[in-house]
């Protein structure tokens, strides 16, 4: 066992660092080539915008006065060759000065010459190979007079990209080398840790033990004499999972995970103990008990426990939780995205552009936030409309608020928490509905209004409706036309949430050609 898991993590780190290395290998030479490009054609557009250079193509002897202009620069930006021609491709400087005077070499000139453009090229010249960046020299007037062609030769970049990579194959053999050093310390490690065990005797017991623990529905902890968890089933996790509870539970105090058991009790009871209820958060659960002996000494406790809790507030509970955490994250997103639009702005000196930005999105800002200050003097309906409207936005949703909507009507608490609930559960129903649509229909619209004795709130969306079958079941826990797990909730609990307060959702048709939900809530006497 030892032999083959040395090997084998051997072969992986090997396999690994070989493919990472090829990958940097062609990272390392399509890098240094455009590097080496754009060095170039960095170099010859400067050239190219000396005007002393361009005065020296309208004057008698060019060759002349641009060879002192240009062989300074050479010498400087260490390039293999600068080439000046004019627009027949004659050269007037070239560092032979055997082959001023004749034509340039590569026939790669004409994008400059009759197209204007500035690029970079790798062809064949009177020096060799070799990568080039060419730019058109221009006239006063705007006219095309010459060309500007600076190289750097393809050996000399193939040095230096082998230089590269030797100084790479080195690291990378180092680090394959240590690899296999510590593959051979963790397979010992193992190896004893394991009891020199085989794998296919470890795998037989797993196999047992987890045949045994997951053969039961009831949740099951074992313990030690200490009191520390040793095991626990699935079934276990499941009916345990409260937010308190962290998620990796073993060698943890049952105490610190559990307070509710009298573990003091616990360790010192060794009879066995049935159906004793213990509240444990908001849920109640049967529990028994039953000692672990091994040679007459106890060893530890086996807990089993059956939940006795409905899960309703839970689901309530986590369901605003999601509600803020989902707000908060599109607002947060949003405002990362147009910091770094600034941030591109102020890096490129779009100065003016970054002001316009930040003022139309303040103002944009700034209606909305009045429009609901306006139209709704409780900062609940005001804090729910603002969250989903962040969240429409980072998923490409209209959300849209009937402007003829008014509400002055102020809420109490339990009312708070209802509408929290059914009105986030709603709104949040009608963007999954239409987040898949075309860009063009993705729309929303919340209308509002506390004219007459009850308070109205309709909810719209333009997706595909509910299609008339399904109605009847809509608000029935478990039900749902949507794909995945944890399904059919939100309504089922948005239903029983409104009947709390004595009030009722309606399925209507809307007129925007998809589902329209109506929340009708009586005002509270006096």
């Amino acid at each position: 066992m030892k032999a083959k898991m040395i090997m084998l993590i051997s072969i992986l780190i090997i396999s690994i660092f070989i493919v990472f290395a090829f990958f940097l290998h062609d990272f390392i030479s399509n890098t240094t080539e455009d590097q080496v490009g754009k060095r170039a054609l960095s170099v010859a557009k400067t050239v190219a915008t000396i005007p002393e250079l361009r005065e020296a193509f309208q004057s008698d002897n060019p060759a002349a006065v641009i060879q002192e202009i240009v062989m300074p620069i050479q010498d400087v930006t260490e390039a293999e060759f600068i080439v000046i021609g004019n627009t027949e491709s004659v050269r007037y400087f070239h560092p032979d000065s055997a082959k001023i005077g004749k034509k340039m070499v590569g026939e790669d000139n004409d994008r400059a010459l009759l197209h204007g453009e500035s690029y970079i090229s790798e062809a064949e010249g009177s020096l060799g190979e070799s990568i080039r960046g060419k730019t058109p020299v221009y006239s006063e007037d705007g006219e095309i007079i010459g060309i500007v062609s600076v190289g750097f030769m393809i050996d000399d970049i193939r040095e230096i990209i082998k230089k590269q990579n030797y100084e790479l194959w080195l690291t990378i053999s180092i680090i394959i080398l240590l690899g296999v050093i510590g593959a051979i310390l963790i397979a010992t490690y193992i190896k004893k840790l394991l009891f020199n065990l085989e794998p296919e005797e470890i795998s037989n017991l797993m196999i047992e033990k987890e045949a045994i623990l997951q053969s039961t529905h009831e949740g099951i902890i074992a313990i030690d004499n200490k009191a520390r968890i040793t095991m626990m089933n699935t079934s276990a996790l499941h009916l345990l999972q409260e937010p308190f509870i962290e998620d990796h539970y073993i060698g943890k105090s049952l105490q610190a995970i559990l307070p509710e058991f009298n573990v003091p009790s616990l360790l010192r009871d060794n009879k066995c103990m049935h159906d004793i209820e213990v509240v444990m958060g908001k849920n109640v659960f049967l529990v028994n008990q039953t000692p672990m002996y091994q040679k007459d000494a106890k060893i530890g406790t086996v807990l089993t426990f059956r939940d006795k809790t409905e899960l309703e507030g839970v689901i309530h509970e986590l369901s605003r939780v999601k509600q803020y955490a989902d707000a908060q994250r599109a607002q947060n997103h949003e405002f990362s995205n147009k910091l770094y639009t600034i941030l591109g702005m102020l890096q490129l000196k779009q100065y003016d552009e970054a002001i316009d930005f930040i003022k139309r999105n303040r103002e944009t800002w700034d209606k909305w936030d009045q429009f609901l200050t306006d139209h709704f003097t409780d900062p609940i309906i005001h804090a729910i409309l603002q969250g989903k409207w962040n969240q429409a936005n980072e998923l490409g949703v209209k959300l849209s608020v009937h402007p003829d909507s008014e509400l002055s009507y102020r809420f109490s608490e339990i009312e708070k928490d209802v509408l929290l609930t059914v009105l986030g559960n709603l709104i949040e129903n009608a963007i999954e509905a239409v987040k898949n649509e075309a860009p063009e229909k993705r729309k929303v619209s919340v209308f509002f209004t506390d004219i007459g004795e009850d308070i109205l709130i309709e909810v719209e969306d333009s997706g595909p409706g509910i299609k008339a079958s399904h109605i009847p079941k809509v608000f029935d826990q478990g039900f749902s036309t949507k794909n995945g797990t944890n399904r059919g909730i939100g309504l089922a609990l948005s239903n029983q949430a409104i009947q709390r307060i004595n009030g009722e959702i309606i399925l209507e048709d809307g007129d925007m050609g998809g589902a329209c939900f109506v929340i009708m809530i009586p005002k509270r006497e006096g």
